[in-house]
């Protein structure tokens, strides 16, 4: 039988059960996305009206290929933790279980699909599959 008050059991936590660690991760991605969101615009504009071959040896380059990975993997971690927010706002019971995991594997997923891609540009006609 635990003896704890009410107050000792909620001290410490604030509505989000974590302390700011959670905000502070959101609003280092944020500010990470507001320098990325740029220089990747850059790159898809560059990019845009080339032909397969040119555009195959464009993001063979490490430039291109570096701020495109880092645009993906930075966004969908932040589109993670922000769907994470959404769904304990509006979800509850196995619901709430169930579409987090299904936004987690939807984000790595799309980490996943992108970085290969990216790898299969780059390294060419090395990657054999």
């Amino acid at each position: 039988m635990r003896y704890l008050t009410p107050r000792k059991t909620a001290e410490g936590l604030g509505s989000a059960h974590e302390g700011t660690q959670h905000h502070w991760a959101m609003t280092v991605s944020a500010v990470a996305l507001a320098v990325l969101t740029p220089l990747f615009m850059i790159v898809v504009a560059r990019a845009i009206g080339l032909s397969q071959d040119q555009l195959l040896a464009y993001f063979g380059r490490p430039f291109p290929a570096v701020i495109t990975a880092l645009f993906v993997v930075v966004g969908m971690i932040h589109f993670i933790k922000g769907t994470r927010i959404m769904i304990d706002d509006y979800f509850r019971g196995g619901a709430r279980k169930a579409a987090i995991i299904i936004s987690i594997i939807l984000g790595w997923a799309v980490i996943a699909a992108a970085v290969y891609a990216l790898a299969r540009m780059g390294l060419g006609a090395i990657v054999v599959v």
